[in-house]
């Protein structure tokens, strides 16, 4: 079988510290093995399929409801992520599959408008939220496959390991997973910088010098230098890392931008009115659960809390968020 095959390259060509796919742990429900993929592979292409990593292209990444047609969204962040960390899985001879499938999963579960998004239902939702566990309910549950019985696309372990711990405290078990934990950062950072100098928030003569010279003064050369850094630095090792001096100033870039761009007064200036429809949304789905999609009705009939109405409301897109608020809300014209 061509899977096999694959299966007897990896075991050639990958380091010891890698995850080959006959390592994994497996899927929570036992499948059949494919006759041409791995297991990682059918992971990346599962969610490549799925509903949720669609919705990805109508979701914020930073600025919310750019009139321009080139700033970032949830998914081409996604796209960037996977391509980065495939760049350093290839070179350190990881598993290049599991660490797309990772990368291409790990924002599935974001909310609209972006961490303005998150940090709503994380307020207003007894549970509190977090994106990376939702990114895992969305694989867990919340997109069905029939022939899963309940265990939605029912993923490898070292696939919902990434898409969990891709941050927080805890890290990633498979080096894959740390690859793109640390790919994310750096994809954020860059697209970040080069879309806050397109809605001119930043100069180029905003930035401390000492840190583009170090990094790099264009977005290709930062991703260049970034990636042949954390290649150099954990070579031989289970850990994924820069160089001392490489951190250094790439955190405090990280700072720099928390404080011109993340917080920034004109980068945010519509986050009131998104979170006003996030919060309008939820409060009126709380005093009216039937007016909920069908099969989120039945979720929240079963599990007697809000749970479903912070599901629904997770996977809406922005301009699907601001339509049912227009809908619910605004008074409809009428001759």
């Amino acid at each position: 079988m061509i899977r096999n095959k694959t299966i007897e390259i990896e075991n050639m060509i990958l380091s010891k510290y890698a995850t080959k796919a006959t390592d994994s742990k497996g899927r929570r429900l036992n499948e059949e093995q494919c006759v041409i993929r791995t297991d990682f592979q059918r992971d990346r292409d599962r969610i490549i399929h799925s509903k949720a990593f669609r919705r990805l292209k109508h979701k914020t990444q930073v600025f919310l409801a750019p009139e321009g047609d080139h700033y970032r969204t949830r998914l081409t962040h996604t796209l960037e992520v996977s391509q980065i960390s495939r760049t350093i899985a290839r070179a350190l001879r990881a598993n290049e599959d599991l660490v797309e499938a990772i990368a291409l999963g790990h924002d599935i579960g974001h909310t609209p408008f972006g961490h303005c998004g998150e940090e709503v239902l994380n307020r207003i939702y007894d549970g509190g939220f977090s994106h990376n566990e939702q990114s895992l309910r969305v694989v867990d549950y919340l997109e069905k496959r029939k022939a899963n019985n309940g265990y939605g696309l029912n993923l490898t372990y070292e696939v919902r390991d990434g898409i969990l711990n891709h941050r927080g405290t805890k890290m990633p078990e498979t080096l894959e997973g740390k690859i793109v934990r640390l790919s994310d950062r750096i994809a954020y950072i860059n697209h970040d910088i080069d879309d806050a100098l397109r809605a001119g928030v930043l100069t180029m003569d905003s930035f401390p010098k000492e840190y583009l010279d170090v990094l790099g003064w264009t977005h290709g050369a930062r991703i260049n230098k970034l990636i042949i850094d954390v290649i150099e630095s954990s070579k031989d090792s289970y850990d994924i890392k820069m160089s001392k001096k490489i951190a250094k100033y790439f955190n405090l870039l990280r700072e720099f931008m928390f404080e011109k761009v993340y917080l920034n007064e004109f980068a945010k200036k519509e986050e009131k009115k998104a979170r006003k429809v996030i919060e309008e949304l939820f409060n009126y789905f709380v005093e009216h659960p039937s007016k909920l999609p069908p099969e989120r009705y039945e979720d929240f009939l079963k599990e007697n809390n809000n749970e479903a109405i912070k599901d629904y409301i997770a996977g809406m897109t922005d301009r699907y968020a601001i339509l049912q608020f227009k809908k619910i809300f605004v008074p409809e014209v009428w001759i």
